[in-house]
């Protein structure tokens, strides 16, 4: 992910991304049927199935590999990102499987970090969205780094505009 991505290297990335997710409903599938995950964790709101992961991992990893080869091209590698991502996405996605007391803790130190770090760069929305995918589906994480990208898109604006303001020389008349 250093290099500028082709369009063989985002069709490579998007076919294995398919492949994987299709392994993924397999194992479901064999191993007492396909989840479906209810918003929130809750039984009385709607529930999303597992299978939307055949959709939505193949067109995220589309989209997001092309934003990551225009800004590449630009600024430099964003791997790390990519795996700081997924390691943060799996870790969560453990500690809600385990019911780990710290769940909470780890959900809402992504707004903190997400006001350092431009979560909503590309390497981070999918490092994150494949890193939660085995536990919740595709659309969950999808959701959740939609929420978590606005913000930190917003908090990363709204800071430019203030360092802009106060940088610059103030002109009497």
């Amino acid at each position: 992910m250093n290099a500028v991505p082709t369009h063989r290297t985002r069709v490579v990335l998007t076919a294995a991304a398919l492949i994987f997710e299709l392994a993924h409903l397999a194992w479901e599938h064999v191993n007492g049927g396909v989840v479906a995950h209810h918003l929130l964790n809750r039984a009385d709101m709607p529930a999303i199935s597992n299978w939307w992961g055949v959709l939505v991992i193949p067109a995220l990893t589309w989209f997001l590999t092309g934003r990551i080869g225009r800004r590449v091209s630009k600024r430099g590698p964003v791997l790390a990102g990519f795996l700081s991502a997924l390691a943060y996405g799996a870790m969560l996605a453990l500690a809600f499987t385990l019911q780990h007391a710290a769940l909470t803790y780890i959900f809402l130190a992504l707004f903190a970090i997400s006001v350092i770090v431009p979560t909503y760069r590309a390497e981070y929305v999918l490092g994150f969205v494949l890193g939660m995918t085995f536990t919740f589906g595709a659309v969950l994480p999808t959701i959740i780094a939609l929420v978590i990208a606005s913000f930190s898109r917003l908090v990363h604006l709204l800071a430019g505009f203030v360092w802009r303001l106060v940088r610059s020389p103030i002109k009497h008349y």
